[in-house]
């Protein structure tokens, strides 16, 4: 028997073992295996290990979407998680190549995934809050939520939990060094039974760019010294 003598539900049963790059190789072979690979129910949960796989089209967002991980583990985080005024050239062109890539797939999973029951975001340093309230927005049933290493995400995102996380059990915010005690302690406030870690955040160094005065008194000892 050929494979497309298979009917649908044996097809996609058989798509659901493949990775995303196979699934993409298959679908190409016939007509076919392409409708089955275009099928919203094969996708109920994607995970990406970096931006740039977030640009490929090897996979489909649709409502059938539940699960999304977006974990980048690389030393390349290092330069996204640098403070932008601190930044050299080089390194601001790095980022520019991929500053706005996860929070665009964002809005469109906003736009076509209302059914998400989980997000994971993992060194995804250029999230920002917005974003994450869109997500909240749109995905009214979402249970569960992890940030680790996200640097741009501050209290605003723990206030928008508050605001639209009706359906939220579980947050995460480890490593996410703009969280502050005060905002924890909010959010531990208002929803209670939300399970809430948040590994280091409140304890590390915030983002804070120096006073344009300060810079120049700086400078200006400087001067004088030399």
């Amino acid at each position: 028997m050929h494979i497309t003598q298979l009917n649908r539900e044996c097809l996609l049963h058989l798509f659901s073992f493949l990775d995303k790059n196979s699934r993409k190789s298959l679908a190409k072979t016939c007509h076919k295996l392409l409708e089955v690979f275009q099928d919203p129910v094969l996708w109920p949960l994607l995970n990406f290990h970096s931006p740039v796989e977030l640009k490929k089209d090897n996979f489909l967002l649709g409502p059938a979407l539940k699960y999304l991980s977006i974990c980048w583990y690389s030393e390349r985080v290092k330069v996204c998680n640098i403070e932008d005024w601190m930044k050299n050239n080089f390194q601001k062109d790095f980022c520019n190549r991929h500053e706005n890539t996860v929070n665009d797939f964002l809005l469109e999973v906003c736009n076509r995934c209302p059914n998400l029951l989980s997000v994971t975001l993992a060194g995804c340093g250029h999230v920002t809050d917005e974003c994450i309230l869109l997500l909240l927005k749109n995905c009214p049933n979402l249970k569960t939520l992890k940030l680790e290493n996200c640097v741009r995400i501050t209290d605003r995102t723990l206030a928008a939990v508050t605001l639209y996380g009706g359906s939220l059990q579980t947050l995460h915010v480890d490593f996410c060094r703009n969280i502050t005690q005060t905002g924890l302690e909010k959010l531990r406030e208002k929803c209670p039974l939300v399970t809430l870690r948040a590994d280091r955040s409140a304890n590390m160094i915030p983002d804070n760019k120096p006073e344009k005065k300060s810079m120049l008194e700086k400078a200006s000892r400087k001067w004088v010294q030399f």
